[in-house]
């Protein structure tokens, strides 16, 4: 008979399990924990889970071994990432290897509780999906369009720049974006890094991870002054900066093609 649990934590630190226990008391969500992937894998071939939150460094096989294993078993059950050895690398392989969101360590309880409520929203999209798959839950990427997971995307000019902004499959797992903190022009964004907080109405702040690297060269002001206007059309007028990309052939490598959405 198998047991269903919210969430499985992956990591061979016990005082982060503890910590992600902890987070789960207070949001009324059921914890089971693994020390490595092995036995990760074998809980998940007799229980079942709305949410897996995984370490990269661990002993056996590592966290994108373990997303790689997953997509090969068939397996659907959203994946966050979290590591220690936080490197922009490191980000960028993890949402290209399929993870719902990435977080590092050391984390604070405002981070792990916004991206544990994301997972379990992104989980109880997916199971809508499923149940109803005539209806369209949120709109994906324009075909042309490439993504980093499921946090930005960007898309060429004609003029050699590239604009960036943010899916509406995130914008749906915020639910309401109340405002937005934004970088400058001629700030230099770098592929897997930060580059804008979604402070949300319900007090959470979202990270958004930046598609490629490069210099700003405008912000989009509409949305700051109206923030709703991501949601309303998140891959055109709520696109959020124009970039004057620094590597953009070797970076697309990295990103995912929206015509296969």
């Amino acid at each position: 008979m198998s047991n269903v649990f919210d969430i499985l934590v992956v990591d061979d630190e016990q005082v982060i399990i503890d910590s992600v226990v902890k987070i789960a008391k207070l949001e009324e969500v059921t914890i089971d924990s693994a020390l490595n992937v092995p036995a990760a894998l074998e809980k998940l071939e007799t229980n079942k889970y709305n949410l897996i939150f995984s370490d990269i460094m661990m002993p056996e096989m590592d966290g994108f071994q373990f997303l790689q294993e997953i997509s090969a078993r068939k397996i659907t059950t959203p994946v966050i990432i979290t590591t220690g050895y936080s490197t922009l690398d490191n980000t960028v392989k993890a949402l290209y290897y399929g993870a719902v969101g990435f977080i590092p360590k050391p984390f604070s309880f405002d981070e792990l509780s916004s991206i544990i409520k994301r997972g379990l929203r992104y989980s109880g999209l997916l199971k809508k999906m499923e149940e109803d798959s005539s209806t369209l839950f949120f709109i994906p990427c324009p075909p042309k369009y490439r993504r980093l997971g499921f946090s930005s995307w960007m898309s060429e000019n004609f003029d050699s720049t590239a604009l960036i902004g943010t899916t509406d499959i995130l914008l749906k797992l915020i639910e309401s974006v109340d405002k937005l903190e934004l970088m400058n022009v001629d700030d230099n964004l770098k592929q897997g890094n930060e580059c804008a907080k979604i402070y949300a109405e319900d007090g959470l702040v979202h990270t958004m991870y930046s598609s490629i690297s490069g210099r700003i060269i405008e912000v989009n002001e509409k949305i700051l002054t109206n923030p709703k206007l991501i949601e309303k059309d998140p891959y055109f007028e709520g696109w959020i900066y124009r970039v004057l990309p620094s590597d953009l052939e070797n970076e697309k490598s990295q990103l995912i093609s929206c015509s296969s959405d």
